[in-house]
């Protein structure tokens, strides 16, 4: 008989166990493979930045199926219906960005849930997700490995910290630098004092409410540092920047020795 996949990173957030992701934003799978190759825990695939939609997203998750890096979704937004067909695609982990109350967490963790314990639409024997009914009892044991992290970015967010963390089925809190830095009027200086203060503040307040939190350190100094505040999964690079910063580099080499 078939079986749902064993959700890791869900298990290793909830005991504490540090998992190191990348971001990828190129919408393709096949530089998702060859990130899948590449030895991080978890693969962010963004459908809110990232010009991906449903199809392209099914194609990143099948390109990084074979390999140990757990694929993230990111939503583009908080819609049930959008919800419903990742989760039927075969995405077990999700991030949704922009949460600001602890009644769109609630929501939230409803639309991931099948009746009656919440709203989410039964299609699970046409499902990737249930192996097209090849998992007999998906319907019953699909929520055990199922992964809801929230992503709080705004200074209403922040106001409601505690509550957010709080909704049960929420597993992690994912704090947004670069939207946050803005809300707190420091548009594009998430370095700003006040930014990393607040930050410092809410990783270590997640963590003493007993859930697991995340955020975004491309740089291993600043991974560290969140890390030690108390992070248990980050994001330590983005394959665009990653990209751009190796492209830029084998031009400037090749310059450089031409003009020799």
């Amino acid at each position: 008989m078939k079986t749902i996949p064993h959700n890791f990173f869900k298990e290793s957030i909830k005991v504490g166990r540090r998992q190191l992701g990348m971001w990828l934003t190129c919408a393709n799978p096949y530089t998702a493979e060859i990130a899948a190759t590449a030895g991080y825990d978890w693969l962010l695939i963004d459908g809110e930045h990232g010009p991906n939609d449903v199809p392209t997203i099914l194609a990143q998750l099948q390109a990084v199926a074979p390999y140990s890096s757990h694929p993230i979704v990111r939503t583009v937004n908080k819609d049930p219906a959008l919800i419903k067909q990742i989760l039927d695609i075969g995405a077990q982990t999700l991030l949704v960005p922009m949460v600001d109350s602890a009644q769109e967490a609630r929501d939230l963790v409803s639309a991931m849930r099948y009746p009656p314990r919440g709203i989410r639409g039964i299609g699970a024997i046409v499902a990737r997700a249930s192996r097209w009914g090849g998992v007999e009892d998906y319907l019953h044991s699909a929520e055990e490995q199922l992964c809801l992290l929230v992503q709080v970015e705004t200074k209403r967010g922040l106001e409601n910290l505690d509550e957010i963390t709080m909704v049960e089925g929420v597993d992690g809190v994912f704090i947004g630098p670069a939207d946050l830095s803005a809300s707190l009027g420091h548009l594009g200086d998430p370095g700003h004092p006040e930014v990393k203060a607040v930050i410092e503040y809410a990783i270590k307040r997640i963590c003493t409410l007993g859930k697991a939190a995340g955020i975004m350190g491309t740089d291993p100094v600043t991974a560290k540092h969140h890390i030690s505040c108390g992070a248990s999964f980050v994001a330590a690079a983005v394959d665009t920047m990653l990209f751009t910063k190796a492209m830029s580099e084998a031009w400037e080499r090749t310059i450089e020795e031409l003009a020799k």
